[in-house]
């Protein structure tokens, strides 16, 4: 294995971890904060398998790697959305629980 695909490879867990983190809290409270949380944590886990996909070479009909490919622009639509939703969500979130104390 090489270097780029050991690296999506460890990206990967962390982001698993986020989306079932999200997931959860999503269950449990069923709110706009909670949704947009997993809807940004599942974009950033398509960054990461767009990632493995390509240092895999798998579906090379998506061009991986090239500029003006599918999956150069489907990494970068999802990486927008994830970094964009999944912190909104738990800045919204944050403010309607308040501060924890103690």
């Amino acid at each position: 294995m090489n270097s780029p695909s050991l690296k999506s490879l460890f990206a990967l867990f962390p982001v698993c971890l986020l989306l079932l983190g999200a997931g959860v809290t999503f269950v449990r409270r069923r709110t706009l904060a909670a949704g947009l949380q997993v809807v940004g944590a599942t974009a950033l886990a398509v960054v990461v398998l767009t990632h493995v996909c390509e240092a895999l070479h798998l579906f090379p009909g998506m061009h991986w790697g090239l500029e003006h490919s599918a999956g150069h622009y489907l990494d970068l639509a999802c990486a927008i959305l994830g970094f964009g939703l999944f912190p909104v969500g738990y800045l919204l979130q944050a403010l309607r629980d308040g501060p924890v104390i103690g």
